[in-house]
């Protein structure tokens, strides 16, 4: 009984400290506008995370036409770059440098900007064997899709700051 006590005194005392410090969870984002036109290849992973994200996490309606759009988000170039970082003392690769660019706009019917032209380059480093290639690609490939995810989060937080010009 004594044990049960002490838990829920803890537990009360973590929630107390939670609160205190302001901690809530993100919720849904506020958008300064209603709907949005994404204009990027229709073979884009990121644009299709993108609507997804727009329309599962905003209250903003995404079109299937820019004509209907209160504003349209230009995806202008999405890149995928792997550099050699080290090399082994027997001339093989050690560990690859992953970047993954993602520039883009937002501009309105008026085709006013209110996002300039942006880049998000997102890097992560990784350790290579090639003993391990099957396991060490699907690493890669994990890796990229992380930094897209990260790329869509950061997108999403520009359209949440961008004030709309009148």
């Amino acid at each position: 009984m004594r044990a049960a006590q002490l838990r829920l005194g803890l537990v009360l005392c973590a929630m107390l400290a939670l609160a205190a410090c302001g901690f809530q969870l993100r919720g849904t984002a506020q958008l300064p506008f209603k709907t949005l036109y994404v204009q990027a290849p229709p073979t884009s992973a990121l644009a299709l995370q993108l609507r997804r994200a727009v329309e599962t996490g905003t209250h903003t309606r995404v079109t299937a036409n820019p004509g209907e759009a209160e504003v349209v988000l230009q995806v202008l170039n999405e890149l995928q770059e792997k550099d050699i970082l080290s090399l082994t003392g027997g001339g093989r690769v050690n560990e690859f440098l992953l970047r993954y660019r993602v520039s883009f706009r937002l501009t309105d019917k008026l085709n006013r900007e209110h996002i300039p032209a942006s880049e998000i380059v997102l890097r992560r480093a990784f350790t290579f064997n090639d003993q391990q290639l099957l396991s060490k690609e699907h690493e890669e490939a994990n890796l990229y899709r992380d930094m897209r995810n990260d790329a869509v989060q950061q997108i999403l937080r520009r359209l949440q700051a961008t004030k709309l010009k009148s």
